[in-house]
């Protein structure tokens, strides 16, 4: 299916009807692939657009296997999904004159969460929404990616600008996973501004924030607690409890003392112990986050959770195991790129309303892209897109204002152009 005869609604329109998750945008990926390929872009796939050993969260090979299924069998172009071999991710590269090169993130991936099915949501009124149970675009990644391709068709169509445009696809944003493996590529060595985006975060249609700040830095941590089973009635003292040592982890995580120099946060989520209730619990999982107003204090958070599943563990003679789902950091934005979105955007007549900063509040893997741009010299800024919301981010009935797709087309390259 050809992207090139659709508009930017129903582009963003197909791909909310088929969400794909972290690590699994094969259909997506290759759908953005096939109309930037014809416009001339040079295309960096897969494994050329991240690092594949730096992923963070990626499901097993039966799950990807399956998602790569399902992309083929949705006819997405073949040629595209080979390329990937298996990673998803797109950094598509045009030169349009000698001047800077300018690099644009927009992400992919939905979340794992069902989609409300009732009237009162427009994508279920209007036929268009998931049909993959499970997952949604309920954060407006599906408009990110429609944005990116439109402001491809908007340079390629009316002059370019003086300079090379470079064009992030990132996969598996939502728990921080494709940031960090992003930002390892050699993509970013020669970029000279960055801009990346978001729509909605409870702004207005029209609104422009140009430019948010400090994101929370954040870490997900997956852990396992491994016990003995024996049966809870006749040999009680027979077993070592794995759901005794989950319940310890997770009321001394919250006990964490909060730190004095700046905010920090935990949360235990996804707990399961998949046992039978007259067994002693021999296996329990959970996942715990933590995020910290610095790098330095979401690592202190991280440590301090390690310590607690570490002894928690150990007070009930159970072994454990953790891995790092995902990871994030944070970043201010350069006046500079605030001043040129700013003054861009009261220059587009579909803007109403202009913010020149806001904080953040969340946290954001495009940190990682921002502060790699940073360091090398350039300078980068995280831009708001209102859209409208009907409800909050990441909720069963999260749809966004499809006019925001023009505006922050419009509003990104104007202020290309102007870099």
């Amino acid at each position: 299916m050809a992207t090139r005869e659709q508009s930017l609604t129903e582009i963003r329109r197909d791909l909310h009807r088929y969400p794909e998750e972290g690590w699994t945008e094969f259909r997506t990926t290759a759908l953005v692939a096939e109309e930037l390929d014809e416009r001339g872009f040079d295309l960096h796939l897969g494994p050329d657009a991240v690092d594949p050993e730096e992923r963070l969260g990626v499901p097993d090979e039966e799950r990807l296997d399956a998602a790569l299924e399902r992309a083929r069998e949705l006819g997405s172009p073949e040629e595209y999904l080979e390329r990937m071999e298996g990673v998803t991710g797109l950094v598509a590269v045009k030169r349009y004159g000698d001047g800077p090169v300018v690099s644009v993130r927009v992400d992919m991936d939905a979340l794992a969460r069902d989609e409300a099915e009732d009237d009162d949501h427009r994508p279920a009124r209007e036929g268009f929404a998931s049909e993959h149970p499970g997952e949604m675009h309920a954060c407006g990644h599906d408009g990110h990616t429609a944005i990116g391709l439109g402001i491809a068709r908007e340079l390629d169509e009316h002059g370019g600008f003086d300079g090379t445009l470079k064009l992030f696809f990132q996969p598996a944003e939502e728990g921080g996973r494709g940031g960090k493996p992003m930002s390892e590529t050699t993509h970013l060595d020669d970029v000279d501004h960055m801009l990346a985006l978001h729509l909605g975060l409870g702004e207005e249609t029209g609104t422009v924030v140009a430019g948010y700040d400090r994101p929370l830095s954040n870490a997900k941590l997956d852990v396992t607690f491994h016990g003995e089973p024996a049966h809870a009635g006749g040999q009680p003292h027979a077993g070592r409890n794995a759901a005794q040592v989950l319940g310890a982890a997770i009321q001394n995580l919250y006990a964490i003392p909060r730190h004095g120099d700046g905010k920090t946060r935990v949360n235990v989520g996804q707990v399961r112990s998949p046992n039978a209730q007259n067994v002693i619990s021999e296996r329990a999982e959970f996942r715990i986050e933590v995020r910290g107003e610095t790098a330095d204090l979401n690592e202190y958070m991280l440590g301090k959770a390690r310590t607690v599943v570490e002894h928690a563990a150990g007070m009930h003679e159970c072994e454990h195991e953790t891995s790092l789902y995902g990871k994030t950091t944070t970043f201010e934005c350069d006046e500079s790129m605030v001043d040129a979105v700013s003054e861009a955007a009261e220059g587009v007549d579909s803007v109403t309303d202009v913010k020149r900063r806001k904080e953040f509040g969340g946290s954001e893997d495009a940190s990682y892209l921002i502060r790699r741009v940073q360091e090398n010299g350039g300078d980068a800024t995280y831009v708001g897109v209102g859209a409208s919301n009907v409800a909050g981010h990441h909720t069963a009935y999260f749809d966004i204002d499809e006019d925001a797709l023009e505006v922050g087309v419009d509003v990104t390259c104007e202020t290309i152009r102007s870099l």
